[in-house]
């Protein structure tokens, strides 16, 4: 079945390469791809594509487009055409799952719509339909959250979902998902000048997020998973990444490192990076350019990964 190729395919592979770091430029102008293609492409194809991030933008006009990005000098992006989605503000990661006789396929993750939290269930298809979302609510309360992200660990020995919440207050809220059911979990001060996050690292013991702050510095944030313990943070970069309203990240070769998508909402452009396993100040870092063929219409943009792909990057 096509679509359990894409799941296979989700992960993706490849090795990191390096170029020299370049400035967002002006959105191409492309002509997106029907959402179906996305189902026909082979595990192999895209094994062969080396590095590879899936990206979902929803809008507040109440659609949502998918591109994928493929590591190349220059950056290659493959959009697909924007299907029916609901007004929101900002999106977390959505992660692809199916039923158990592997005979429907779905994508699921939270957004906020005004004040209140949802879980979006999306359900895609091997044929030409376009894909059908479904909304719950979840909870209300969510009007200064600035943004959101999500881990998800689901391994043999270790499980765990968080909800990470970004709020104008300048605290960092968490939250255990657990089921349908979200219970707080805690929540940590010093993040007022902090502008967007998303996570690298799901581990048993820990969560780390990638954020960067209205400044432009670039820093992880280590969170231990046990309740009420502080975050470490660590500097990677002390400028330039001012630009970028979102960062949507996918693991990239066997030692930890990381593709990094940087999406200027402005411009409506992107910006791909490779990244090392995250050692603070240490971390390498370079760039691969602006991402052609791919305009980022979105509030913001976010990862599409599987429900058992886990993150390695710090």
């Amino acid at each position: 079945m096509r679509l359990q190729r894409l799941a296979l395919a989700m992960a993706g592979v490849g090795l990191l390469a390096a170029s020299v770091v370049s400035a967002p430029a002006t959105a191409d102008t492309t002509d997106s791809k029907p959402w179906s293609d996305r189902t026909k492409q082979t595990n192999t194809t895209k094994a062969g594509a080396a590095c590879l991030v899936s990206t979902a933008f929803p809008s507040a006009a109440g659609t949502v487009a998918e591109a994928d990005v493929i590591a190349g000098r220059p950056a290659q992006g493959l959009q697909y055409d924007a299907f029916k989605f609901v007004g929101t503000r900002a999106n977390a990661t959505w992660y692809l799952a199916s039923n158990a006789a592997l005979t429907q396929f779905y994508y699921y993750g939270l957004l906020l719509q005004g004040g209140n939290l949802y879980r979006q269930t999306t359900y895609i298809y091997e044929d030409d339909r376009a894909p059908l979302a479904t909304f719950k609510k979840v909870g209300s309360g969510w009007t200064s959250f600035k943004t959101i992200a999500t881990s998800n660990l689901n391994t043999y020995n270790a499980r765990h979902q968080f909800l990470y919440g970004l709020n104008s207050n300048g605290s960092l809220y968490r939250y255990s998902i657990v089921g349908a059911g979200i219970k707080s979990y805690g929540s940590f001060p010093g993040f007022k000048g902090f502008k967007t996050m998303t996570v690298i690292s799901e581990t048993a013991t820990y969560d780390t997020l990638l954020m960067t702050t209205t400044a432009g510095a670039l820093w992880t944030v280590r969170i231990p998973t046990a309740a009420s313990t502080k975050p470490i943070l660590k500097r990677i970069r002390s400028g330039g990444w001012q630009n970028f309203e979102s960062l949507v990240v996918e693991n990239c070769g066997n030692r930890g490192g990381l593709l990094i998508v940087g999406v200027d909402n402005n411009t409506q452009t992107g910006t791909l990076y490779a990244m090392s396993k995250a050692n603070g100040a240490a971390t390498a870092l370079t760039g691969y350019g602006p991402i052609h063929d791919v305009v980022f219409n979105g509030v913001d943009t976010v990862r599409e990964t599987s429900y058992y792909d886990q993150l390695v990057g710090e």
